[in-house]
């Protein structure tokens, strides 16, 4: 098994190609080790001492480091445990484990402009986020308001600001003129 590396804007993350699938749909987002309960490839990643995130994409598993360790020392562990994983015939998020497609719920009013919000974001922004190892999902509208949450190599990135004003709110207004702001939200 050969896995790539690719840097992304954020300093702090990596992203591993394994060259397999890694989820059939959605993605999985595993912030800390005590999210990372249902998955066996995540609890493996943050068995590396200095794994601070661990994101699942369709074909790439996206790690943030702690800013005290380099990269040149954790990767050849990371690569270890995931190349030990596909190798186990584990599961890569046990059956009923954290999944999802990201988007949050949204009924009641506005809901024509919240399905053309995440039908942007779905065929303009996600595709662009996904290439450098993350993932921006809706989270809510509110009064012209538009907030979005940050998973993976968007979580923490110093340009992920700039991308969310200059680009998704830009993007946003552009086709939907009842979006005034874009705003980032944790959750």
């Amino acid at each position: 098994m050969f896995i790539q590396t690719e840097s992304t804007p954020n300093p702090a993350t990596l992203k591993f190609l394994p060259g397999q699938t890694v989820l059939d749909a959605g993605t999985a987002d595993f912030p800390s080790a005590e999210t990372a309960g249902s998955s066996p490839l995540a609890t493996r990643i943050f068995a590396v001492s200095g794994v601070n995130g661990v994101f699942f994409g369709n074909d790439f598993v996206t790690v943030t480091k702690s800013d005290e360790i380099e990269w040149d020392h954790i990767k050849p562990a990371i690569l270890g445990a995931i190349m030990e994983h596909y190798q186990s015939g584990q599961p890569i998020v046990d059956a009923g484990g954290e999944q999802s497609s990201g988007h949050a719920e949204h009924s009641g009013e506005n809901s024509e402009i919240v399905d053309q919000i995440k039908d942007l974001l779905d065929s303009r922004v996600r595709p662009a986020v996904a290439q450098d190892g993350g993932d921006i999902t809706f989270h809510g509208f509110d009064r012209g308001v538009v907030y979005l949450h940050m998973q993976g190599a968007c979580a923490g990135c110093p340009s992920s600001t700039l991308t969310l004003k200059m680009g998704i709110e830009n993007l946003l207004r552009h086709y939907i003129p009842e979006v005034t702001e874009v705003r980032p939200v944790a959750v």
